[in-house]
């Protein structure tokens, strides 16, 4: 489905199923180098479930036009301008890395109008490594290389990944050049890591939030290690929040490494 977000067209995936705003509604936040189709599985099945489902690319990203965002706070804006154009009063969030701190940050703006938060990866501070910052700008295919390697547990996707026989490594490479080559003015790459690493509200972001929170965390995750996130959790509790958690055996893919896993604690949660 393609809405005019900002005067720009902007792409989100529904699932399969016609966009109904009178359902209650999910929206999916993708990270860096990434788009929609990371989130495959789960949302088909919500939006086969009961679900409203804009799983969205990015500005200046793949298939969606404008300014690639160069911070959290201004792909938070976009997606408030989102949820307006799709005629959406109450959302659920759910993001994964850059787009766990966009969800956040948004959640925190909206308040009421945010029913659910779902924090998959996520960190803060999500600082990046000074050279794997330069690599993204310089060699670009060397730190997705690095990246690919250091977000996974394995090289060997389980059955249930979006098929068997699917090389989850070799697929996020392959999204990875394509997401980047998807704009040619910006290198999305090098802007989104830099939104990542000079983002620093999150503490206060989830002391704003007014709805509760799950954190899906990867126990072996190297990108986004899980003891990142405990300051976030910490916090979400000394201020009142009710706080779920699930940490997955995995790295810092958790949708397509434990893809079910993933959904059904999703799944679980939205139910709350």
């Amino acid at each position: 489905m393609i809405l005019t977000v900002n005067n720009t067209p902007t792409y989100c995936y529904t699932g399969g199923k016609a966009f109904d705003a009178a359902k209650p509604t999910v929206v999916f936040i993708h990270g860096v180098l990434n788009d929609h189709s990371v989130w495959i599985l789960q949302s088909r099945y919500l939006a086969h479930h009961g679900w409203n489902v804009l799983a969205v690319d990015l500005p200046g990203h793949c298939r969606s036009a404008g300014e690639a965002p160069s911070t959290v706070e201004e792909a938070a804006d976009f997606i408030a301008a989102l949820l307006d154009a799709a005629g959406v009063q109450q959302a659920a969030l759910i993001g994964h890395s850059w787009g766990s701190l966009i969800s956040l940050e948004a959640a925190a703006r909206l308040k009421e109008r945010v029913s659910h938060l779902v924090l998959v990866g996520t960190a803060f501070p999500m600082k990046v490594s000074p050279a794997l910052i330069e690599a993204s700008l310089n060699e670009p295919m060397k730190a997705l290389t690095m990246i690919n390697v250091f977000s996974r547990s394995t090289l060997s996707a389980p059955p249930s990944a979006l098929g068997p026989g699917t090389w989850v490594y070799g697929a996020n490479m392959a999204l990875g050049r394509r997401v980047l080559a998807s704009n040619p003015k910006v290198n999305v790459f090098h802007r989104g890591f830099k939104a990542c690493d000079s983002y620093a509200n999150g503490e206060t972001a989830i002391s704003q939030i007014t709805c509760p929170v799950l954190f899906v965390l990867g126990a072996q995750d190297q990108m986004t290690p899980a003891k990142a996130a405990q300051g976030l959790i910490g916090k979400a509790r000394d201020s009142g929040k009710t706080v779920r958690i699930a940490t997955l055996p995995v790295g810092h893919h958790q949708m397509t490494e434990t893809p079910d896993e993933t959904l059904f604690a999703i799944r679980d949660f939205l139910r709350s």
